[in-house]
């Protein structure tokens, strides 16, 4: 099911991000997400994310697909030129995957192949327009198609950048382009959260918004993203309450990190967002936890 017909079935969406494993087989992947799947409305397929080698999301996202889970397949335009965008879309589409996050993604440089020639033939806001095209029955240089293609297409937004004049040229570029509904990178900062969303609303009506979730997992964790990726701050008070279970038990860790993100959570709900996207990075325990103490709450 499309994730605009969700929805407007739900009102409120909850979506989760799962990386593909580092070999052909998905059980364990299903397995962990298993007790995941009576709240969760859609799993989010990384597409070689941090450019790092692994099955590949066309293929997971078929896969979940087939054992009953509702998915967004993510589409990176750094490994494939226009025409091979173009075929996994078709294919993809052809397995029954509907909803497409178009992205860009990460430099090789950055993961486990560091010699890899990029690609970045297109755009992500290209690739929006790319997927619009053949939901209208024509590939991108306008050859009509045997059957065209009906997906659901998302994009990516930070807004918690310093330059958010620059961020929203972005996004209206995607947006007009036919973007669909947006999913955002991880916010800690819910006062600056709150501006970027009611400048949205202003500009942009009521596209759905999923706020992005990202458990950190320890304080080096959180410091690194302070210094390395752009609009994402976590502030010093977390800093200090993260590093305070650095040291304790695996499954101890999990619990903690979904109840620091709690706070952040019901703040972030009082906002008009449309929904969450969890991005665990493999502590899908947290996910549930966090759900689970929210739900105690009444939050959802």
């Amino acid at each position: 099911m499309k994730i605009t017909e969700i929805f407007k079935k739900k009102g409120f969406l909850l979506t989760c991000e799962i990386g593909p494993p580092k070999g052909y087989k998905m059980d364990s992947v299903i397995e962990k997400i298993l007790d995941l799947k009576d709240f969760i409305d859609a799993f989010n397929v990384t597409d070689f994310q941090g450019s790092t080698m692994r099955m590949s999301s066309p293929f997971a996202s078929y896969i979940l697909k087939k054992n009953g889970f509702e998915v967004i397949m993510q589409l990176t335009t750094r490994d494939r030129n226009r025409i091979a965008l173009q075929g996994d879309l078709l294919g993809a589409f052809s397995l029954g995957i509907e909803n497409v996050l178009a992205l860009t993604g990460d430099p090789p440089s950055v993961g486990d192949h560091p010699e890899a020639k990029p690609v970045f033939d297109i755009g992500s806001s290209e690739l929006i327009s790319v997927i619009k095209k053949l939901n209208e029955g024509y590939d991108m240089m306008g050859n009509r198609l045997e059957e065209k293609t009906d997906f659901c297409i998302g994009c990516a937004a930070n807004p918690c950048v310093e330059n958010i004049d620059e961020e929203f040229g972005k996004l209206e570029k995607k947006i007009k382009a036919g973007a669909e509904f947006i999913q955002t990178q991880a916010v800690y900062e819910v006062e600056r959260f709150s501006k970027f969303i009611e400048k949205f609303r202003k500009n942009f009506g009521n596209i759905p918004v999923l706020v992005g979730i990202v458990f950190i997992k320890s304080a080096k964790m959180a410091k690194y993203m302070n210094e390395n990726i752009p609009g994402i701050f976590v502030p010093e008070y977390l800093i200090k309450e993260i590093s305070k279970f650095d040291s304790e038990e695996i499954k101890e860790r999990k619990r903690k990190a979904a109840k620091i993100m709690e706070k952040i959570v019901i703040e972030l709900k009082e906002t008009p967002i449309d929904g969450f996207h969890f991005m665990p990075l493999g502590w899908y325990e947290s996910v549930r936890y966090l759900f689970e103490s929210l739900k105690e709450e009444k939050v959802f």
